[in-house]
C-alpha cells in the first residue's frame, strides 16, 4: 500500500448541462420547490457544534433573522415532504426545523438540515450543498447500481440529498471494529472486498474511511455488516486509477489486514466475482436508464484532459480492452467499464487481481 498521497489537487466543480437537467426532469430529481444554496449562507450568526465527547465537530449551528427564518423554514419542510412523502404537504404541520448546521471544511461545504416531527419526536437529516455535475452523476449510479437507493433532488445550482445513516468508517475503525467477533470481522472482510470492487468498476473515488458508512444489521442471532458510500463529489475525476480503489488508501489499512487476516485469496476472487455478477444484473435490469444517462456523461466534462489520458490508459493496461484506450471522455470510460462488466462477468476474474 503507498504511503504517498494519491489525491493533491482540489476538485473544481462542473455545472450542470441542459441535457443531464432533462434527465433529472424526467426522473423525477427536479425539485417543486425553489430553495437555493445560496440563500443559507446568508446566516446572521452562529456556534459551535460540539460531539457528545465535547471535541469540535467542525461543523457550527447557523441562525437567521426572524422574517428569514420563517420563509426558509417553510420551504425545507416542503423540500422534507418531497424527499420523504411525495409533496404531501399534509404533513408540515406536524415537522419542525430543530436546527441548520453548516460545515466549514470539504469540498462541498454542505448545510445539514435536522427535521423531526413533533407528534413523536422522530427526526431525520438531510443536506443541502451546491449542485455539481460530477456529485449528480455519482448519485444516480449509486442508486441504480449499490444495493441501496437513494433520494436526491436539483434545483437550479442547488443539490438537496438524504441523509445516509450508518456509523462512519473512520468511527467504526477507532471505536467499534476492535470488540467485533471473529465471524464478524470475517463477514466485513468480505464485504469490503465487495465494496472495494464496486468502488472500482464504477469509477467512484477517494473512498477513505470517513467517506462511507459502515452499517450494522441484526439479523437473527448474528450481526452482520454492510459498507455503503456517502461522498459522491469524486465520481470520475481522478486519472490514478488507485483513487477509485479503496484499498489503496491509509485510511482503510484496518480494513485490508482484516482481508489478508481473514480470506484466502480464493475466496476473495469468489466475492469480487459475486460483486461483477450482481453489478452486471443491475446494468442489465436498468438498461435503457443506464444508457441514456451515460450518452449525457460521455459529451460532458468532468474531469481535465490530462486525468482523462492517464485513466484510460491506465485501465487499458489493467484489461487489455481497447474501448478503455479509445474513450474521448470520462463518461466513454465508464460506457467501457459497464460494457467489461456485462460481457464478462460470467468469467471467474475479468479483472485481474
Amino acid at each position: 500500500m503507498s504511503e504517498e498521497p494519491l489525491m493533491i489537487f482540489k476538485k473544481p466543480s462542473y455545472p450542470i448541462n441542459e441535457a443531464l437537467l432533462d434527465y433529472l426532469e424526467r426522473f423525477d430529481r427536479i425539485s417543486k420547490f425553489p430553495i437555493s444554496y445560496d440563500d443559507l449562507l446568508r446566516f446572521s450568526g452562529s456556534i459551535n457544534v460540539y460531539d457528545k465527547e465535547d471535541q469540535d465537530t467542525l461543523w457550527i449551528r447557523v441562525y437567521y433573522n426572524e422574517f428569514e427564518r420563517e420563509e426558509i423554514d417553510l420551504t425545507l419542510k416542503k423540500i422534507y415532504s418531497l424527499l420523504h412523502s411525495d409533496g404531501n404537504l399534509e404533513i408540515i404541520k406536524f415537522l419542525n426545523v430543530d436546527s441548520i448546521d453548516y460545515c466549514t471544511f470539504g469540498n462541498s461545504k454542505p448545510f445539514r438540515i435536522k427535521i423531526r416531527n413533533i407528534l413523536n419526536d422522530n427526526y431525520t437529516h438531510f443536506y443541502i450543498k451546491k449542485a455539481d455535475a460530477s456529485r449528480v452523476y455519482g448519485l444516480e449510479l449509486e442508486h441504480i447500481l449499490s444495493p441501496d437507493k437513494i433520494n436526491f433532488l436539483v434545483h437550479q445550482d442547488t443539490l438537496i440529498e438524504e441523509h445516509i445513516m450508518g456509523i462512519a468508517g473512520d468511527v467504526f475503525i477507532n471505536n467499534h471494529l476492535k470488540n467485533c467477533s471473529e465471524t464478524e470481522k470475517s463477514q466485513i472482510a468480505k464485504e469490503f472486498v465487495k465494496f472495494n470492487e464496486r468502488s472500482m468498476i464504477r469509477l467512484l473515488g477517494d473512498m477513505r474511511a470517513y467517506n462511507y458508512v459502515v452499517i450494522p444489521i441484526h439479523d437473527f442471532d448474528q450481526v452482520v455488516y454492510r459498507i455503503r458510500a456517502i461522498d459522491f463529489d469524486q465520481q470520475c475525476y481522478e486519472g490514478n486509477f488507485k483513487v477509485y480503489r479503496p484499498q489503496f488508501f491509509k485510511e482503510n489499512y484496518p480494513m485490508v489486514k482484516l482481508v489478508k487476516d481473514k480470506l484466502q485469496e480464493s475466496s476473495i476472487n469468489q466475492y469480487k466475482n459475486e460483486e461483477r455478477s450482481v453489478l452486471a444484473k443491475r446494468i442489465h435490469s436498468a438498461e435503457n436508464r443506464i444508457k441514456r444517462l451515460l450518452k449525457i456523461m460521455g459529451e460532458d466534462t468532468l474531469s481535465t484532459p490530462s486525468h482523462l489520458e492517464q485513466l484510460k490508459l491506465e485501465l487499458y493496461r489493467y484489461t487489455n480492452d481497447l474501448n478503455f484506450k479509445k474513450a474521448k471522455s470520462m463518461g466513454n470510460i465508464m460506457s467501457a467499464s459497464f460494457q467489461y462488466i456485462t460481457r464478462n462477468f460470467k468469467n471467474v476474474n475479468p479483472f485481474k487481481a
